[in-house]
């Protein structure tokens, strides 16, 4: 029976999905580090993640059993990409499944934030009465400067619109712009003018560093912070002085440069005991509702991996997914990406009498995906004689 060790609390659709489908699965609430995760990866084919485990090219260089890595969030810059792709594990994600979840977190922050209802909040809790209007807005009317428009900002920019608000927004790619969003021709251009900047940029290095202290001296005075996407991106300790000198009006801040592993874990920040600052334990995607649909999706794309190899959204392999033909015997064969590979696959099968039933081939980068129905079972000196192909990266045999 193959493995899936799945990690950091998963949704308990992740775990019935690959049951249902024949798997043996083990679960563990919180991450591991790099010597823990070697350890429980041997005799895995299956491992499960969110965003605190870190599997890195030493990981996977000693997991050979590891066929394939799902992470049940957006972000994958916790996986080397490059290094399993090379070592012929698929990686998948949820890229679009918590979109909503975020977009709402973050305007009920904007509101929350721009009424000041976290002073009102403690104000009360001490026993103070402080009934004012004093620093309290609506967001009607107020420009919100999105960074990052991809799938979670062109969302925001939409409902953020049937608020009232004026959206600007600029990403570093050519994105279409909705509804009245208008594209800002440089992230000073946008600093200047937004009452509210958050950021909803992706986890790669080049990020590192985004936002500091001259970013945020750009903003306007008394402007609104939110960062819902990376921990590096943000100086927390240029954010803390910008706090603190009164010169942003407030601060929400969902993710952090250090994490805690687990639940429960002691959590130390610079922008604890803030005004007006809200910080959340990474839970901007944490709703029931897209847990659930993150469990089913990446469990699902896994399962079809493994199945039928359906490399459909995998974000470091060729994507293709061959339809069920009437071959007894599916080969996926990844490869390195160079001139011949095909005719090879081919030549092989017929110099031992497998007809082909279907095929399909697609490519990324340095790698080449085929997958090959044959009419015939096929024999160990066939699997032997593709495996030993000088280009081979990877070969399954299923059914």
């Amino acid at each position: 029976m193959q493995r899936a060790l799945l990690l950091e609390n998963l949704h308990p659709h992740a775990r019935t999905a690959l049951e249902a489908a024949g798997f043996e699965v083990v679960t563990r609430t919180g991450a591991m580090d790099e010597s823990e995760l070697i350890d429980a990866l041997q005799g895995v084919q299956l491992l499960g993640i969110r965003s605190k485990t870190n599997v890195t090219e030493h990981v996977v260089r000693n997991a050979p059993d590891l066929v394939a890595v799902g992470a049940f969030c957006i972000g994958t810059n916790q996986i080397d990409l490059q290094a399993a792709a090379s070592l012929g594990v698929a990686t998948f994600n949820a890229p679009f499944q918590n979109t909503r979840s975020v977009v709402e977190i973050a305007l009920a922050e904007i509101i929350a934030l721009t009424r000041r209802l976290t002073e009102r909040d403690k104000a009360l809790h001490a026993g103070v009465w402080d009934k004012s209007a004093d620093g309290a807005h609506e967001v009607r009317g107020r420009t919100l400067g999105i960074i990052g428009y991809g799938n979670i900002g062109t969302q925001l920019s939409v409902v953020a619109e049937s608020l009232g608000m004026a959206v600007v927004f600029y990403d570093t790619a050519e994105k279409l712009a909705l509804g009245n969003a208008r594209r800002m021709d440089s992230l000073e251009e946008l600093l200047e003018i937004a009452d509210v900047v958050t950021l909803h940029v992706d986890g790669r290095a080049g990020n590192a560093g985004l936002f500091g202290e001259k970013e945020l001296a750009r903003m306007k005075p008394g402007a609104i912070f939110l960062n819902l996407s990376r921990g590096f991106v943000v100086d927390t300790a240029a954010l803390k002085e910008a706090i603190t000198s009164g010169h942003l009006g407030g601060a929400a801040v969902d993710v952090f440069p250090q994490e805690p592993k687990r639940r429960g874990d002691a959590f130390e920040s610079d922008l604890r005991g803030l005004p007006n600052v809200i910080l959340t334990p990474h839970i901007g995607g944490s709703t029931e509702e897209a847990q659930e649909a993150i469990g089913q999706f990446v469990s699902a794309k896994l399962r079809d991996y493994v199945a039928t190899g359906s490399t459909t959204l995998s974000v470091n392999v060729p994507n293709l997914a061959l339809e069920h033909g009437t071959g007894m015997t599916r080969i996926a064969h990844l490869h390195r990406n160079t001139p011949g590979v095909l005719a090879a696959v081919n030549n092989t099968l017929a110099s031992h009498g497998v007809n082909i039933e279907g095929q399909l081939l697609a490519t990324r980068g340095e790698l080449g995906y085929v997958v090959t129905d044959a009419g015939a079972a096929l024999g160990p000196d066939v699997v032997a004689e593709l495996a030993a192909m000088e280009q081979t990266v990877r070969l399954r045999v299923i059914g």
